[in-house]
């Protein structure tokens, strides 16, 4: 259903506001770069600091600006199970494709108040893609939970991105051959797809789309050793773009490229000169610039 480089999104803003034309223009950057799908209102985005109705208003952007070519799988992850289900609604209303819905954080949920949640969103009736970031939520979706997760009506994949690729032969063995797995670190991407992998819902590929999509589609082929020359070009990036707190200085990259501006909102700060030296040095080795 979902493969490839998928970019979690970037929100541009403009003094505090949506900057909505440069979101559009930038989807539709992203798509002609060779994106296969799209992920608006991720961590990435900054959804954590939007209202709800700024969340369901990019959603509809994305939506409007994607208009059919490639999926939208937005962001609808809350750690109240009433407000995550209140944004899958509102994410199908907007035409989205598929939601990732990130495991409930700081209420440090059991496994099975994990597994309840999934289950309440899975109700709404649009296919979910859960998302583990343990470093993140404080808490992990353990593989044997993630396969009955699985199981559950309407979920369809998940995005992993814990860094441990042992877990990928697990995933398969528990989830079975249609459940779709995603790596959520750039790094490890590459091995991830190694193990039986898909693809990459990318912060990287914000930046470097078209060097994204070339990686994920070699590895699809089978053609590691390709995969391996290209994502040599991207290894100093995929460092560069969290040498500050994200999305920082991914912001500041696609400034560069003339994608946007340097706003984040707080607690967010924009990069620092020291930081801005090591992004434009990875672009700059990445040939970007």
């Amino acid at each position: 259903m979902f493969q490839g480089s998928i970019p979690a999104l970037i929100t541009p803003f403009r003094d505090g506001r949506i900057d909505e034309k440069a979101f559009q223009n930038f989807v539709a950057w992203q798509i002609s770069e060779g994106s296969h799908a799209l992920v608006p209102c991720g961590t990435t985005g900054e959804s954590a600091t939007l209202s709800f109705e700024e969340h369901v208003r990019v959603v509809t952007l994305c939506v409007e600006a994607a208009a059919g070519r490639v999926p939208v799988i937005a962001g609808a992850g809350s750690n109240s199970t009433a407000h995550a289900v209140e944004l899958a609604k509102a994410c199908k209303q907007a035409g989205a494709d598929a939601i990732l819905v990130v495991a409930p954080y700081y209420n440090k949920p059991s496994q099975e108040g994990m597994l309840a949640h999934f289950r309440a969103v899975g109700a709404v009736g649009i296919p979910v893609v859960a998302y583990n970031v343990p470093g993140r939520t404080i808490v992990d979706i353990s593989v044997e939970t993630l396969g009955r997760i699985a199981a559950l009506p309407n979920l369809v994949g998940v995005k992993d991105a814990t860094g441990d690729l042992t877990r990928v032969a697990r995933h398969r063995a528990l989830c079975g051959d249609k459940f779709v797995l995603l790596s959520g670190d750039d790094p490890s991407a590459l091995g991830f797809n190694a193990y039986g992998g898909r693809g990459c819902i990318s912060v990287t590929a914000n930046v470097a789309p078209k060097l994204c999509a070339q990686v994920q589609e070699a590895t699809l082929k089978g053609d590691f050793e390709r995969a391996r020359v290209l994502d040599a070009k991207l290894a100093a990036l995929h460092k560069a773009l969290f040498v500050e707190p994200s999305p920082a200085p991914t912001k500041y990259a696609c400034s560069l490229l003339g994608k946007g501006g340097e706003e984040v909102r707080l607690p967010l700060l924009s990069c620092t000169d020291a930081a801005k030296a090591v992004v434009r040095a990875a672009m700059t080795e990445a040939g970007l610039l």
